[in-house]
């Protein structure tokens, strides 16, 4: 509550916000703008009881994009505030029975890889009856958006890359839940990618989901039950000479970042929680921070870059997945209204789909306008969100980057038609990095 109390005072209510809110700007309610949330937020706080439904939908449709942040002139912290807010609405608010067994649902398939990966193939049986299942009364939309985001085949998981001969970092991939499951390939091409430039991926077995999904739902308890298994599986490590912690999903690194907050009060975890936030690190910038790639030569592609909001906005990660892409030499074009959410933005597809449909005709307008042969992005939910409305391929940024720098090409280009040398797959000495770093 001091927390949130000190976040109320530091909001001046200009209303600058407003001009970048992707609720606001596609509903055009005051409430639905981070300044009408905070006063909101403020009443319910300060009267301590219960919040009525009207407010619970204002709260319910922010999609903790995060772009209020950015565009801020007083600095306000709207995530820690509307986290607690969630929280509180969670504890002290009963929603309708239908709302309250969808949302137990998400928190307890999600964050489980192996619950997720059992009960794809009941979305995939489903989706001739979908638009049955959407005319359903009080559920149908969510469960039809559900059914949607459900890949069209199962991916397989591919075979672990060789560990670099001559590592001279050691670092920590976080696995996560449901990309695991929907996008291996990701991961696979982070491992490639680093192993191949001198870094030793060693495997956490402990770790766990971030925690992201249940934060999102206010589930507290849960959330940081998440958050002290993989700060207890990672710390021992980094007392062992962890270099670093990679997240290949910048909605997970954006948690991530924020355990030592999370964990501030925890006497036994705060120190411990504020070194594993200190060493997290996304995989671009990770990579910008290590200095020159090895790249081969690989066909010039118009590639646009799509910013996940908890990357900009939230780890405020910018150039420097842009910088890669374009020293590998892909043509990088901007998405007008680039600071816009595509409308994933965790679990809110599934809960708001709506609202997260008309963000996502309007990112894949703006894509269009550039015209690119393939799109790359930082966050798995981006990929699945964009990819239920639109033909053109989306790949991670780190699998651009693994293919020029001598990795397979990303099966999402096959269709392209584009030729790709395999000779090249295989780096000689000279491509790889030593342990001073030299090239």
């Amino acid at each position: 509550m001091r927390s949130s109390e000190k976040v109320l005072r530091t909001c001046v209510h200009c209303g600058f916000c407003t001009a970048t809110c992707p609720t606001y700007l596609l509903l055009g309610d005051e409430l639905d703008s981070p300044r009408g949330r905070i006063y909101l937020i403020k009443s319910m706080l300060e009267e301590g009881i219960a919040p009525t439904s009207d407010v619970v939908k204002h709260i319910d449709r922010c999609l903790s994009c995060l772009s209020c942040m950015t565009t801020c002139p007083s600095g306000v912290n709207y995530m820690h505030l509307v986290d607690h807010a969630r929280t509180y609405i969670e504890n002290t608010y009963k929603r309708p029975l239908l709302d309250r067994l969808f949302r137990w649902t998400l928190a307890k398939v999600l964050p489980y890889p192996w619950r997720l990966r059992m009960l794809l193939p009941f979305g995939l049986a489903a989706r001739p009856l979908r638009g049955l299942i959407k005319r359903i009364p009080r559920g149908g939309g969510r469960l039809a958006a559900m059914i949607d985001l459900v890949p069209s085949e199962l991916a397989s998981m591919p075979p672990k890359p060789a560990v670099a001969v001559a590592a001279y970092k050691r670092v920590s991939i976080l696995k996560g839940c449901a990309q695991p499951v929907l996008r291996p390939s990701y991961n696979a091409a982070t491992e490639r990618l680093l192993s191949r430039h001198g870094i030793e991926v060693f495997d956490v077995s402990k770790q766990g989901c971030c925690g992201a999904l249940t934060h999102h739902l206010g589930r507290e308890v849960e959330t940081l039950s998440f958050v002290r298994q993989n700060v207890d599986a990672w710390f021992s490590e980094i007392e062992k000479g962890l270099d670093a912690i990679i997240i290949t999903a910048s909605g997970c690194g954006t948690t991530v970042k924020d355990y030592g907050f999370m964990l501030r009060n925890d006497p036994a975890y705060a120190d411990k929680a504020a070194k594993v936030s200190a060493i997290a690190k996304d995989i671009t910038e990770f990579l910008h921070e290590l200095g020159p790639l090895n790249f081969v030569g690989r066909p010039k592609l118009t590639v646009a870059y799509h910013s996940a909001c908890s990357m900009q906005h939230g780890q405020q990660i910018r150039d420097e997945p842009k910088f890669l892409l374009k020293a590998a030499g892909f043509d990088v074009r901007d998405i007008p209204e680039s600071y816009i959410c595509c409308g994933s933005a965790g679990t809110y597809n599934i809960l708001q789909p709506q609202i997260a449909s008309k963000l996502r005709d309007r990112k894949i307008a703006n894509i269009q306008k550039v015209n690119p042969q393939v799109i790359a992005t930082g966050n798995v939910g981006c990929a699945v969100q964009l990819k239920s409305g639109i033909g053109i391929p989306i790949v991670h940024t780190v699998e651009l980057l693994d293919w020029a720098t001598g990795g397979p090409m990303p099966g999402e280009l096959e269709f392209l038609g584009i030729e790709h040398d395999r000779k090249s797959n295989a780096l000689s000495d000279r491509h790889q990095r030593g342990p001073q770093g030299s090239i």
